[in-house]
């Protein structure tokens, strides 16, 4: 995975770079919109992580230029403005989300690394969290490659944790993407849901932690 990060601060980069490193991705750093309008235009980036505060063309003002272009490159706007204006502007001109400074890097890392796999199950239509597999334009999952029997609910919750990697999702937030417009999931029916997957997926190397008071999150070996 390549990223590149648009941001004149002189601080970011390194700690960045090193957190981006440790997770597998590569990082190219440019201070300004206009370089990283002509690097954007190869192709070669997986993500790009757009401070708004830049000298010259603004951040909000190169991602219209980049969407204008017809580029879907999943974009982080980052911001030290607190203004929802700001945030409300870079969301309805493209943007995929957004953070505002000052942040935690792993809190930045985990929505990279959401954004991506976001990016690549809307391309490819599949879903992977190790040797699970979930394809949703066939509703067919698999396991270590071998067919994985899956009801609807316990489809729809794994595929929510899995697109939620490596975040925590709220037993709540989990409780409504699997309730149907006519009934309501207790969080307690969840409950019983994750303890069917688990068995489903037990020594496979992948499993749903529970995370006590906040919710659940899939962890792979």
């Amino acid at each position: 995975m390549r990223i590149l990060l648009v941001e004149d601060d002189e601080l970011l980069p390194a700690g960045l770079r090193e957190a981006l490193g440790q997770a597998g991705m590569e990082m190219d750093h440019l201070e300004a919109a206009e370089p990283a309008l002509d690097a954007l235009a190869h192709g070669v980036h997986d993500l790009v992580i757009l401070d708004i505060g830049l000298p010259g063309m603004d951040g909000l003002a190169l991602l219209r230029r980049v969407r204008a272009s017809g580029n879907k490159v999943p974009i982080l706007m980052l911001t030290a403005r607190d203004g929802l204006e700001d945030r409300v502007r870079g969301l309805n001109d493209g943007a995929d989300d957004y953070l505002i400074k000052p942040f935690l890097l792993p809190e930045l890392l985990a929505r990279v690394q959401a954004l991506i796999r976001r990016s690549q199950s809307a391309a490819s239509s599949r879903v992977a969290a190790g040797p699970l597999l979930l394809d949703i334009a066939t509703h067919e999952a698999t396991l270590a490659d071998a067919p994985l029997a899956l009801t609807g609910r316990e489809w729809d919750l794994l595929l929510a944790l899995m697109l939620a990697m490596p975040r925590v999702l709220p037993k709540r937030k989990l409780a409504d993407s699997l309730s149907c417009w006519d009934k309501e999931i207790t969080d307690n029916a969840v409950e019983i849901y994750v303890s069917r997957v688990r068995n489903k997926l037990a020594g496979s190397g992948v499993s749903i932690r529970t995370v006590r008071g906040v919710g659940y999150r899939m962890d792979t070996e």
